[in-house]
């Protein structure tokens, strides 16, 4: 059975502020209702491997939900980073900390990783999704107008791949494109239909 048919009797929240993942979820065709927002420091262990800090963030978006999950609803949360020179690189705090990030990546490869939870009231699931991106060398003016243009402080690692950045600055990609936007649509949809069945499973 198609997925979004199997999702008929549940609720799928989106606990996530981010536009570009309520973008990919609607246009992968999935219903969903979309979290009030609430609070939750985004910390992690120093000591943490920069590939476990997605997933970790997301577990940890995930257990920071206030609300009581009832039957049949689940809960998705999500968080993206960029490594880069061994650097875990968020979302920039200003427009200084947005060129230096750029300035980093010009000229070198990537990783992009988004974590993923899924949680019922007695379950819960955490993914990761990896893309390495390559970009080619910038220039300071590239950068500056990027930056002052598309303000991309929203975003982790300064960027986003489907502005004029994404244009013509990247040289290619290796994983999913989507998960570089925010979200790994495949994956998800196939994550979902195992949690799904782990879900029929336990009734």
């Amino acid at each position: 059975m198609l997925l979004q048919k199997r999702l008929k009797p549940y609720t799928l929240i989106l606990a996530s502020q981010s536009p570009r993942r309520r973008q990919l979820l609607a246009d992968a065709g999935f219903e969903y209702t979309l979290a009030e927002r609430f609070e939750c420091e985004e910390r992690y262990p120093a000591d943490l491997a920069a590939a476990e800090v997605a997933p970790y963030l997301s577990r940890l978006k995930s257990e920071a939900y206030p609300w009581a999950l009832a039957e049949k609803e689940i809960l998705l949360t999500a968080d993206t980073v960029v490594i880069a020179a061994g650097r875990v690189l968020g979302k920039p705090a200003d427009r200084d900390g947005a060129v230096e990030m750029l300035h980093l990546l010009s000229g070198c490869a990537h990783e992009v990783v988004t974590g993923v939870t899924l949680r019922s009231a007695t379950r819960s699931e955490t993914f990761a999704a990896h893309s390495s991106v390559r970009f080619r060398r910038l220039t300071d003016e590239e950068i500056y107008y990027y930056v002052d243009r598309y303000k991309p402080l929203d975003k982790a690692g300064s960027y986003g791949i489907q502005e004029w950045i994404g244009y013509v600055g990247i040289e290619g990609i290796e994983g999913s494109f989507y998960n570089v936007m925010g979200l790994p649509v495949q994956r998800l949809y196939c994550e979902l239909e195992a949690f799904l069945d782990g879900e029929q499973q336990a009734r």
